[in-house]
């Protein structure tokens, strides 16, 4: 399987870094062929410029700055997220990527008669590795909108039958040396069934 890991985090010795590189080997030793987009290393711009949501429902963005972005959704089977949740929700930098390569003409078109249709239905799984500072029952309280960000506004943009996985290391500002290591061992087993 092809499959596309989008990381997030700007800090590179970060414990989000070392869940990447977890999943990174893990799918490679299974056998798939692995891409990592690297938001902040790559200095990816998340700003939205009054033009280009101007021109939003025209057709695919016109920076060329988010073509190798768009190349990497065209190519793949698969996307995992790998990110902190900060205040229950997506990164700012992340929630830009979305709204600046997830556009109108790259994963969707708007139909005529009102709707979506979707552009990429190659993808098949959807998955998210991440962190949250709360523990588990508060970030459902809280209703857990990053979450539904990727597992549902994400996910309806891809195929009928797409997959999702969600694991999450819930209570992060208390985490323990066994507790990340427990965490790494679940993503690695989650992953070779992913």
């Amino acid at each position: 399987m092809r499959v596309l890991v989008v990381y997030c985090h700007p800090v590179p010795e970060s414990f989000c870094a070392s869940l990447r590189d977890a999943a990174v080997a893990t799918l490679t030793g299974r056998g798939d062929e692995v891409r990592l987009v690297d938001l902040y290393a790559e200095g990816f711009d998340p700003v939205m410029r009054p033009e280009e949501r101007r021109r939003y429902n025209d057709g695919p963005p016109a920076d060329p700055a988010l073509t190798p972005y768009v190349e990497q959704l065209k190519w793949a089977e698969a996307v995992l997220f790998v990110y902190p949740t900060w205040w229950y929700g997506l990164p700012a930098m992340l929630k830009g990527f979305f709204d600046r390569v997830w556009a109108t003409g790259v994963v969707f078109d708007l139909a005529p008669q009102g709707g979506i249709v979707s552009r990429i239905p190659h993808i098949r799984r959807i998955g998210v590795v991440t962190t949250c500072g709360a523990n588990r029952f508060l970030s459902i309280l809280m209703g857990q909108p990053g979450r539904k960000t990727i597992l549902r506004g994400i996910r309806a943009l891809c195929g009928l039958r797409t997959r999702t996985m969600y694991l999450a290391h819930y209570d992060m500002d208390r985490s323990t040396p066994e507790s990340r290591a427990a965490f790494l061992g679940r993503v690695n087993r989650k992953l070779k069934r992913f």
